[in-house]
């Protein structure tokens, strides 16, 4: 290789690493948002409706950017907050964003952290997507640090599908990798938080997201 390959190389780096195949993943974004109630600030959290994918689960408002209508994830958690809950995106003042959280699953989430002085009792939840809306107070999780489990990630290069049939996605033998390859290999432990609430349990991806926001709140008391 030249200088000057080196150089265009050097050129063609980013200038804000990323995150590498993101493309290959579903992207989506969420809205953690702060509403004032008597004086607290409280997270916004809804129910999915149970006609859904993982219905009666608590989560943030937020789905999968749609190319055809988001210019951002912003914009995708900024809309998906309307179309759920009916908080304009000009209600709602965004104060930053945590660092995008990649899930083994193919997932991306980035999550925007915000305030709004928007009413609860002016919410109008899209009833085909949320079973109901509630506030939970920031100091609740202050003071009910979660509990802590884990699930084991491996990498399977085959699997059987409805009919019985062994599909090979990586042809380890074909390849000449080494013979282990041909079994599911990892011991990755991913760190389940779950927390438990009057509301239900919150827990995976939106209990993530809460343990993340309350360590920099309250870095002291929260492990």
């Amino acid at each position: 290789m030249q200088n000057k390959a080196l150089k265009n190389l050097k050129k063609l780096l980013p200038p804000f690493p990323g995150i590498q195949g993101k493309e290959e993943y579903i992207n989506a974004a969420v809205l953690a948002l702060l509403m004032s109630v008597n004086d607290e600030y409280h997270f916004l959290l809804q129910k999915r409706s149970p006609a859904i994918s993982q219905g009666g689960e608590i989560c943030f408002p937020g789905g999968k950017f749609d190319p055809r209508k988001d210019t951002s994830l912003r914009h995708t958690a900024l809309r998906e907050t309307h179309e759920e809950l009916g908080i304009p995106a000009e209600k709602i003042s965004i104060l930053g964003q945590l660092d995008t959280l990649v899930v083994p699953l193919g997932k991306t989430i980035d999550t925007f952290v915000g305030t709004t002085d928007f009413a609860f009792t002016d919410l109008t939840p899209s009833f085909s997507e949320v079973d109901h809306a509630f506030t939970i107070p920031i100091s609740f999780f202050q003071e009910h640090p979660p509990k802590v489990y884990s699930v084991l990630v491996k990498n399977h290069p085959s699997y059987i599908n409805d009919k019985n049939e062994t599909v090979n996605l990586l042809p380890v033998k074909e390849l000449g990798l080494p013979a282990h390859y041909q079994k599911p290999w990892g011991s990755f432990r991913q760190r389940v938080f779950v927390y438990e609430t009057n509301e239900g349990i919150i827990w995976g991806l939106t209990a993530r997201i809460l343990h993340d926001i309350c360590v920099k709140l309250f870095p002291d008391s929260v492990n």
